[in-house]
């Protein structure tokens, strides 16, 4: 089971009621909680739902080899325990799984199947159904973006199978059946309702059912179902503080998980769209330096030289509100509409540039694999002289806690930035400011505030002192570090 840990805080309210009142009309208004809405309650039993339910839900294991270093090498007892070769351990690893056809395949998340330590290979693939059966499974494919795998069992025939539903009908309340093999418990079944949907933990392509239905360590892989008896979820993560079940998981809806599912029982490789860009939410300060609606698009902060965003103008700064037609929101990210898009396909995509909107249309790319996309963002360290004492105090009576220098040919090389750069570089951070908290630091070229050039400091202040004239807190500045793609970010002025 993967895990996503995170602190919650509570806020325990006393028992005060206010009363609020309003001279206006009330007209046809009514309350949300007013008439009938009281729920049917829960089903009497779930018995016969599970009965027909569980033979299609099996445990997945693997048998894995892990080499790992002999912990006696270079010490007097190395030769008499192996010398300083690897020694060889054996590993297992538990899960669940659904069959999803009567000839053998069967669904589970990616990890379950996936070894599990640096090192580590898979020799075999076991799942046991519900009656104790066991087969040899192969696997048919895998996608690890979105955590899924398909395998596939042979014997006699036909298997018990469940059929995929429809989770884009799935609403917050509703009751959802969780079957699996928690702790190698088989079989266990829990019940709870949906918390929330389209839900993300951090992935560019996560959209997860959230439940309250009680999962643990060994139900990855297993099926959630609605009251049709409908897969609806994959059982993925948790969240826990503890590593155990706190009321908080997560599943795969079933809406992301078909088409892939169908990919790989082609024997195909699982492709997404891509554009070519790197993107940041449109958070408070960002928002506020462009005078725009928070959560509402996602902010440009490079292109990729020669991809389909670079070839269809789109540039650094601009923010991106649709794609054909879909709304960019934190329910449904820039990620995951482009990713569903078909490679070759033609979009057209609605963004903002200095204020003003703009629609261009982009070919959608392929997104190329995980260790290109890190070298298009890597970054590196700057090596700068350290500040003097004029320089901290210029910074400490700045608006953004910045002091700066025009650059120079000597300060370029000595930054290692590319010869024709034009900007302002930063000699002193104040450290009590937004500046020093957003990770500003000497050295950091600013290219650009509020799109403005800033080639001087007098320029860098009339970017600033428009910003307080329009009634905004905010700066958007464009920075370029030594080893990294050039960037925005958005620095709150200091209170005055």
């Amino acid at each position: 089971m993967r895990y996503v840990y995170g602190l919650t805080a509570a806020l325990l309210l006393g028992g005060t009621a206010v009363a609020i009142s309003s001279h206006e009309p009330l007209g046809a208004q009514t309350a949300q909680n007013e008439g009938n809405i009281a729920p049917r309650g829960a089903p009497g039993s779930f018995a016969d739902m599970v009965e027909r339910l569980q033979p299609a839900v099996v445990n997945i294991s693997t048998r894995q080899r892990v080499q790992v270093q002999n912990p006696f090498a270079g010490t007097p007892f190395g030769e008499m325990f192996g010398g300083g070769t690897p020694q060889t351990r054996q590993a297992q690893s538990l899960g669940s799984g659904f069959l999803i056809s009567a000839d053998g395949y069967v669904v589970t998340n990616n990890h379950v199947v996936s070894p599990g330590a640096e090192g580590a290979t898979v020799d075999s693939i076991t799942v046991t159904l519900n009656n104790r059966e066991e087969y040899t499974a192969r696997l048919v494919g895998r996608d690890v973006a979105t955590d899924l795998a398909l395998l596939k069992i042979e014997g006699k025939k036909p298997f018990p199978f469940v059929k995929f539903g429809d989770s884009t009908k799935a609403r917050v309340g509703d009751w959802v059946v969780a079957i699996g093999e928690p702790y190698a418990l088989a079989g266990t079944v829990t019940a709870g309702i949906i918390s929330a949907v389209h839900r993300s933990t951090g992935g560019p392509y996560d959209r997860f059912i959230q439940t309250d239905a009680s999962i643990n360590q060994g139900n990855s892989g297993g099926p959630m179902f609605d009251m049709n008896g409908n897969v609806i979820g994959i059982n993925s993560q948790i969240l826990s503080p503890s590593g155990g079940n706190v009321g908080i998981g997560f599943a795969i809806p079933s809406e992301q998980a078909i088409p892939i599912i169908e990919t790989l029982r082609k024997g195909q490789t699982v492709k997404r769209g891509y554009l070519g860009i790197q993107i940041s939410p449109l958070g408070d300060d960002i928002a506020d330096s462009l005078g725009l609606a928070k959560n509402r698009g996602e902010f440009v902060q490079g292109v990729e030289p020669g991809a389909g965003a670079d070839k269809a103008g789109i540039k650094a700064g601009d923010v991106i509100v649709k794609v054909n037609g879909q709304e960019v929101t934190p329910d449904q990210t820039l990620s995951y509409i482009v990713g569903g898009q078909p490679v070759g396909a033609r979009v057209s995509i609605d963004l903002i540039r200095q204020g003003k909107p703009q629609t261009v249309t982009a070919i959608v790319g392929e997104r190329p694999p995980e260790d290109k996309l890190r070298q298009f963002g890597q970054g590196g360290d700057d090596d700068f002289s350290q500040p003097n004492k004029q320089d901290n105090a210029n910074a400490a009576q700045q608006a953004l806690g910045l002091a700066v220098l025009p650059l120079n040919p000597s300060i370029v090389r000595q930054l290692g930035i590319p010869l024709d750069t034009r900007g302002v570089v930063i000699s002193a951070v104040d450290q009590s400011t937004d500046a020093a908290a957003k990770g500003l630091q000497r050295g950091d070229v600013i290219l650009t505030a509020n799109n403005m050039a800033t080639t001087t400091e007098a320029e860098l202040n009339a970017a600033v002192a428009g910003v307080r004239k329009a009634g905004r807190n905010a700066v958007l500045l464009q920075l370029l570090r030594r080893g990294q793609p050039v960037t925005f970010i958005a620095v709150r002025l200091r209170d005055r």
